[in-house]
């Protein structure tokens, strides 16, 4: 199938006339960057590069840069210079300020390497190339370390896109002395050779992948500088004390226990200790727990050893508090608002029609359609009657219809009634009566107006 090019008229040609730019023409009126903040390594370690090259590279484009271990492949994360790269731009002031609150000096922040350019499909391949040959060396290297006598564990090899250096990351619980190791490394394959000790965590940020909140490990996502937890952090928030529950992939207690603690430590400062004597509405008592969320406190009565849940914001002195019996005045829930909003909220007859109609104005359509019916032509015998929203309405209707069969029946005596019987009907005082009643018995039987009309004048079926 061809492909044909797309007609471009003349409101899309000109920029003047419309009403949004193109993506070549938002690119085109960008700048290419002048420094850029990127992500490199195993470790995901934060750096400041400057660029000087024409390219205008968006969020997670490749590059290729001049780092403090090599030529490597690193991710650019966003510019820190404004109308450049993607438009999502940071001022130098928000990167410091970011630093500063994700660690400070712990932070791994360096600046001392530039962009060379952006990766090509080359640079990606033989990148690739070289970390599969890095996971195949692993098992060289535990072979050489435990020819030597050595007891650590080898946790994974980093190479660069330069070949320059291989580094290898290791956990030992003692110092270890591995020159001859890294001399032998070196001949064998012809790098240079760092040996870098890690701890728990960092094995972790190097190997883990998922934690069981179903997200990525905290460590490899964003955090830089990892922090020890106590298990006092547990034990204020109230989490469970099984350290297999509350451990990471890491084995030590999870990161994220002390996300909250500056929170948590702000809202205990509110609420009272326990066996604290406290004063509450229904009279002094013992607090026996508290809840630091939600801020509120469990009291048990001292009068009769109830326990209730106060809020922080009602627990008073004790001596100062109400007798048990002594009415309360509760606060108002409503506080603040006018008389009328109060009204409108409370009646349940309002909230309830609210959007209906007024019964005055029911009643003036119920009338309009009144008077529109009784001025309508009454309808022929044969034709369908159509529901009306009233039931009088449809009553008067079919008191109409039947005065007129029963008139009709009377001028011709051939419809099937009998002389006689027409005679009686004509003489009586009350016919309008007669035929209420004998429509009523009508609906009973089902029948129709002029079969019924013999049996109407029967006086035992009355």
């Amino acid at each position: 199938m061809s492909i044909f090019p797309l007609q471009v008229f003349e409101e899309d040609a000109d920029p003047s006339r419309r009403d949004a730019l193109t993506d070549q023409e938002r690119y085109d009126a960008l700048e290419p960057p002048k420094s850029i903040v990127v992500r490199y390594g195993y470790m995901r370690n934060v750096a400041e590069y400057r660029y000087e090259g024409d390219a205008k590279p968006g969020c997670g484009t490749k590059l290729v840069a001049r780092t403090n271990r090599g030529t490597e492949v690193v991710e650019m994360l966003t510019t820190t210079c404004e109308n450049a790269g993607c438009g999502k731009s940071l001022t130098r002031k928000e990167m410091l300020q970011y630093i500063e609150q994700s660690g400070g000096k712990d932070f791994p922040f360096r600046t001392d390497g530039r962009v060379l350019r952006v990766a090509s499909i080359e640079d990606l391949n033989r990148w690739s190339r070289l970390r599969d040959e890095a996971r195949d060396r692993i098992s060289i290297v535990k072979e050489i370390v435990s020819d030597n006598g050595l007891d650590i564990k080898i946790i994974e090899a980093e190479p660069v896109l330069s070949e320059e250096m291989l580094t290898i990351y290791y956990m030992s619980e003692e110092k270890v002395d591995f020159r001859d190791t890294v001399k032998e490394l070196a001949s064998r394959f012809a790098v240079r050779i760092e040996m870098r000790q890690v701890g728990a965590r960092d094995e972790a940020r190097l190997v883990a992948d998922y934690e069981r909140c179903g997200q990525h490990c905290c460590c490899k996502n964003f955090l830089k500088v990892l922090k020890p937890v106590s298990m006092r952090s547990a034990k204020v928030q109230k989490a469970t004390l099984d350290p297999l529950k509350i451990s990471g992939r890491c084995g030590r207690l999870m990161c994220c226990l002390r996300y909250e603690d500056q929170t948590y430590a702000e809202l205990k400062k509110n609420l009272p200790h326990r066996k604290t004597r406290v004063g509450t509405s229904e009279g002094p008592g013992i607090v026996m727990e508290t809840k630091i969320l939600v801020q509120l406190a469990l009291v048990k009565l001292e009068h009769d050893g109830r326990e209730i849940a106060v809020p922080v914001e009602e627990l008073m002195d004790p001596d100062e508090c109400p007798r048990p019996g002594e009415a309360v005045d509760r606060s108002d829930p409503l506080r603040g608002m006018d008389q009328s909003e109060v009204s409108d909220r409370t009646s349940d007859r309002r909230r309830r029609n609210r959007g209906r109609k007024s019964r005055s104005k029911q009643q003036e359509e119920y009338k309009g359609d009144a008077i529109k019916q009784e001025s309508a032509e009454p309808r022929e015998a044969g034709e369908e009657q159509l529901e009306s929203p009233s039931k009088k309405r449809r009553r008067r209707r079919r008191r109409r219809k039947q005065q007129e069969e029963s008139d009709a029946g009377a001028a011709s005596p051939e419809i099937g009634e009998a002389p006689g019987q027409t005679e009686t009907t004509d003489d009586q005082s009350g016919p309008r009566k007669k035929r209420r009643r004998r429509r009523r018995r009508r609906r009973g039987g089902g029948g129709s107006g002029s079969d019924d009309a013999p049996g109407g004048s029967n006086p035992d079926s009355a």
